[in-house]
């Protein structure tokens, strides 16, 4: 089975999308302010019918700069921190840590592959980390080139593990941490819980990574092991720079309400840091960012055509349609198997709908309701939604990160499928006894 490429597979994703919105019928829920998210969400019982209103061929070609211009904040933190971390490139600190860490041989495999998974993982658990590792990919694929390792390998041990820690997450702000506000629950509640799942759920992806790696590995090309490879005393003040800008990316997050404008200002403030500490000047780390930019270019165009296709489904009135009609029939089933529906309504519903946020807002407050009639804890519904959305993220081609990262790393979506595939369905599975286990044990 063979993909076509990115762009023309999200471009067909649109003009499906178009299809569909003459075919189903239009349908909306009233929505309303939420004092605590502050952010609007749907009524729970208010869904109805309403005028169709199919999007012309036309319109979905308007959709694209509609959608480059919704995800516009995203859109600039993937060209500004690509071009920042551009600028670490040009000083060489990347090229002289990557010869470091790839010295190692291969019995250092399993090592920079743990130590990247959980470092990127902690990332995702942390504040959704996802756009921010296309910026990254130049320097993975250096790392992984050294290693003799396959650049699914690059992918894996960090989009693929930073999607792992958010999707099992205790903390994660614009996912677990929007779901549990909606459904009135204590942030941080269950968390012991969901960081036992977190530990499994990262052995079993970092197992498969490791797997992958041995046995696709090829003998890596000699390198030089010259002056221009070992570490320059500067080196050190350049990745205080980068671990500084990285913790407060962090603070800000968690403490100070930072969205994806203050990120972007953040990792450009260290480029400039970066390029002037680095012995770059003023021009030369203009030239880096502007090299940058060129290069981050095609992945932001990703992030534009995937959020096109939520625009024509919303323009055609029809995304709640899709989730009523998904989410109706399981209010009929027993509690265990209403979960475990839940579960894969959520993975499903992530397809048309590919921000978590934006999923978590739409679907909890139509799932919270379906619990309480069925006498299903709150919590478990969270962690249908939270597993459901996080792990369908590893997959789906309407997750612009996803697509942009694979194609900065010259994997092709097929190719990436085979490999993540079948581990996000062991993913699922371990997702799926954890609500079974939550439900046994009466978590709340």
């Amino acid at each position: 089975m063979r993909f076509p490429h990115p762009l023309a597979l999200l471009a067909g994703g649109i003009a499906l999308a178009a299809a569909l919105t003459w075919v189903v019928p239009a349908g909306r829920y009233e929505r309303h302010q939420d004092p605590v998210t502050g952010r609007e969400v749907v009524t729970a019982g208010t869904y109805h019918r309403v005028a169709a209103a199919p999007v012309s061929p036309f319109d979905a070609l308007v959709a694209i700069p509609k959608g480059a211009g919704q995800a516009a904040s995203v859109i600039f933190l993937v060209l500004l921190t690509g071009a920042s971390f551009a600028v670490v490139d040009r000083t060489g600190a990347f090229r002289r840590a990557a010869h470091t860490l790839g010295g190692t041989g291969s019995g250092g495999i399993l090592f920079v592959i743990v130590l990247n998974a959980l470092l990127f993982a902690a990332g995702g658990a942390l504040e959704n980390m996802a756009e921010e590792i296309i910026a990254l990919v130049p320097a993975l694929l250096l790392l992984t080139s050294r290693l003799g390792l396959d650049p699914v390998v690059a992918v894996a041990m960090s989009l693929g593990a930073a999607g792992v820690g958010a999707a099992f997450s205790p903390i994660n702000p614009f996912q677990v941490g929007i779901a549990q506000k909606l459904a009135g629950l204590p942030l941080l509640s269950g968390a012991p819980f969901r960081l036992v799942f977190l530990a499994l759920a990262l052995a079993i992806w970092i197992r498969g990574t490791y797997a992958h790696a041995l046995r696709t590995r090829t003998v890596p090309a000699p390198g030089g092991a010259g002056t221009a490879e070992r570490t320059a005393p500067r080196d050190i003040a350049i990745w205080a720079i980068v671990a500084a800008a990285l913790a407060l990316l962090v603070l800000g997050v968690l403490r100070l309400g930072w969205d994806f404008d203050q990120i972007t200002a953040d990792f450009s403030a260290m480029g400039v840091l970066v390029g002037l500490i680095g012995g770059l000047g003023v021009q030369g780390t203009a030239a880096a960012f502007a090299e940058g930019f060129g290069t981050m270019a095609y992945a932001a165009m990703l992030i534009g055509l995937a959020r096109g296709i939520f625009v024509v489904l919303e323009n055609g009135r029809i995304i709640d349609t899709i989730v009523n009609a998904i989410f109706t029939p399981i209010a009929h089933l027993p509690a265990a198997l209403s979960a475990l529906g839940m579960l894969v309504a959520q993975a499903g519903i992530h397809f048309p709908v590919p921000s978590v946020s934006g999923q978590a807002v739409l679907t909890m407050p139509v799932i919270v309701p379906v619990a309480d009639l069925i006498g299903l804890s709150r919590q478990v519904a969270v962690l249908a939604y939270q597993y459901g959305a996080g792990l369908a993220d590893l997959i789906t081609p309407t997750n612009g990160a996803l697509m942009a990262v694979v194609a900065a790393a010259g994997v092709s979506y097929e190719h990436w499928l085979r490999f993540a595939i079948p581990r996000t369905l062991a993913l699922l599975a371990l997702a799926a006894g954890a609500i079974l286990l939550a439900i046994a044990v009466g978590l709340h």
